[in-house]
Formats: structure tokens, C-alpha cells, sequence
């Protein structure tokens, strides 16, 4: 009777990225640049290079797979958001300018694709799908740090503001996912900054 022989787990080479993260890797692309319902799981494991056990293995569902890129693009927009606050810690105006002209710059650039929170919500208009609730998430905490700024700058009618912001902000990324570099982006910070004149003023 021949003596089994173990076989050792699978090491994955250190600085590679795990199976995990290709996949997700991947599917972020495909869903950013094609979007989410044209981007079927069968592209992401044809495209990430692994098998569809594996995708399934890590992403129970494509609905899980849309989640965690959602997550992972709310973690990102955040991670921007405050390494530019950590830049004007004394100054409310200069930090809101400073995000308006980083949103300016972001949604100029050549792979602009649409703001991918406002992106799925139009893929996925059920209210109860999983996605949208992150969506509706990262737009609700937009909402709440621009009107902590508004707070800070002495703005009065702070939440005002902070609704106008929203709009001005939402309305500048779904026109510059049409008309690219000659969108929006310039015309966003001129009209944020009269919007918060206006404000100071009121």
C-alpha cells in the first residue's frame, strides 16, 4: 500500500496580490470602465486569470463582488478627502476650495469614467440591492463633511449650503462623464466658490 504523501499549501509569492485581491482588482476595472451589468462574472474570471471556484469562493455573489468595489472605492474617496483636510486643519474655506479643485482635476482626467457610487445607483434603481445602500452612504457622508465645513467657515445656513455643494459636486461628475475635459471641471470651483460667498452673505 503506497504511503500518502501531504501536499503543501499554496504560498502565494510575497508583494503578489492574493486571489482575493485580483479578483476584486478586475472586477473594479471592468465594472468602472464597462459598467456593472455588461462586466458578467464569466469576464471577471477570464480577465483576473482565476478560476470561477475561486471567485465564488471569495465572492458568494456578483451582488457581493459589486459591494466590496463600492467599498473599496468609498474607502479611496475618503482616503483622499482627508489627506487634503490634513492639509488646511485651520482654514474651513481653503479646505473646501482645496477639494473642489481636486475634484476639478480628478474628473478631467482621460480615464473619467463617472462618479461610480451615482454610476450603479442608475444600474441598480431598487432601493433594497445591496450596492445602493453604499452608494447612498458615501453621498450622505459627502452631505455631513460638507456641512461640518460650512459650520466651521460660520456659515449660518450651513445645511443649505452643504445641499447645494452636493448638487453642484453630483451634477459636475455626471457632466464630465460626457464632455470630459470640456466639462465641468473649471466651472465647478468658480461656482463653488460664489456659491460660498453667496452663503457668507446671507
Amino acid at each position: 500500500m503506497k504511503k500518502s504523501v501531504a501536499v503543501p499549501p499554496v504560498v502565494e509569492e510575497r508583494g503578489a496580490p492574493s486571489v482575493r485581491e485580483r479578483i476584486l482588482q478586475t472586477a473594479a476595472t471592468l465594472f468602472y470602465q464597462e459598467g456593472v451589468r455588461a462586466a458578467g462574472v464569466d469576464l471577471v474570471v477570464e480577465r483576473s486569470g482565476v478560476a470561477k471556484t475561486s471567485l465564488y469562493r471569495h465572492f458568494a455573489t456578483k451582488d457581493d463582488l459589486v459591494v466590496a468595489f463600492l467599498e473599496r472605492e468609498d474607502a479611496e474617496y475618503w482616503g483622499n478627502w482627508d489627506s487634503i483636510s490634513a492639509q488646511h486643519k485651520d482654514d474651513a474655506a481653503a479646505e473646501l476650495e482645496a477639494h473642489l479643485r481636486f475634484i476639478a482635476h480628478h474628473i478631467a482626467e482621460p480615464r473619467y469614467r463617472g462618479c461610480p457610487f451615482l454610476n450603479v445607483a442608475t444600474e441598480f434603481p431598487e432601493p433594497t440591492h445591496p450596492a445602493r445602500a453604499v452608494a447612498l452612504r458615501n453621498k450622505a457622508e459627502l452631505h455631513r463633511r460638507l456641512d461640518v465645513l460650512a459650520k466651521k467657515m460660520g456659515i449660518r445656513k450651513h445645511g443649505l449650503l452643504a445641499d447645494q455643494l452636493v448638487l453642484l459636486i453630483d451634477g459636475a461628475y455626471m457632466n464630465s462623464q460626457l464632455l470630459g475635459d470640456k466639462g465641468s471641471a473649471h466651472p465647478l470651483v468658480v461656482a463653488g466658490l460664489a456659491l460660498m460667498l453667496a452663503a457668507e452673505q446671507r
